[in-house]
């Protein structure tokens, strides 16, 4: 998956997390670990967000992942090939603080919150039938004396535009 400038959506071309109602959670949080100590520079803010081995158990294991079901489900984990590329393009940043004791270290600064665009394949019987289905999402990152760091995904929608063809 390539790395996208700040116009163009992030594209997830093949799914590699199949299956709606059985994701393999574990196998999402495997392949996330490959970004483990490496950090993603949003370009609309300058902002080097890290990503840690609380960054993928958190993707993978939060309150959120759990309660998805279906395409939603499928969207999240297939989102985590292109985590370089919803970091990059995030959007409309807000601070809030943090209310919840239980990060009081690790988000003793706040919260930022963007928001992130991304389109994901569905193949048809044949390459020309292929669509794109697109999705907006909350990208969640806790703030420290250390820096930015990568949290979640959450709050992903399935907008109503679809497009048909692989290209724009």
């Amino acid at each position: 998956m390539k790395h996208t400038s700040k116009k163009e959506i992030p594209r997830i071309t093949t799914s590699l997390f199949k299956g709606k109602q059985t994701i393999q959670w574990n196998d999402v949080e495997s392949y996330l670990k490959k970004y483990i100590g490496r950090s993603f520079t949003v370009e609309a803010y300058n902002d080097h967000i890290m990503f840690n081995s609380s960054s993928a158990d958190e993707y993978c294991e939060s309150r959120y992942t759990k309660q998805l079901r279906g395409a939603l489900a499928k969207a999240k984990a297939n989102a985590a090939l292109i985590i370089p590329s919803l970091i990059v393009t995030a959007h409309n940043r807000r601070w809030t603080e943090n209310k919840n004791i239980k990060h009081s270290r690790d988000a003793s600064l706040g919260w930022y919150r963007y928001d992130v665009d991304f389109a994901m394949a569905v193949k048809g019987s044949t390459e020309a039938n292929t669509r794109w289905n697109f999705y907006k999402a909350t990208m969640v990152v806790r703030i420290n004396n250390r820096g930015l760091y990568f949290y979640d995904i959450i709050d992903i929608k399935k907008e109503a535009r679809t497009l048909q063809g692989s290209s724009e």
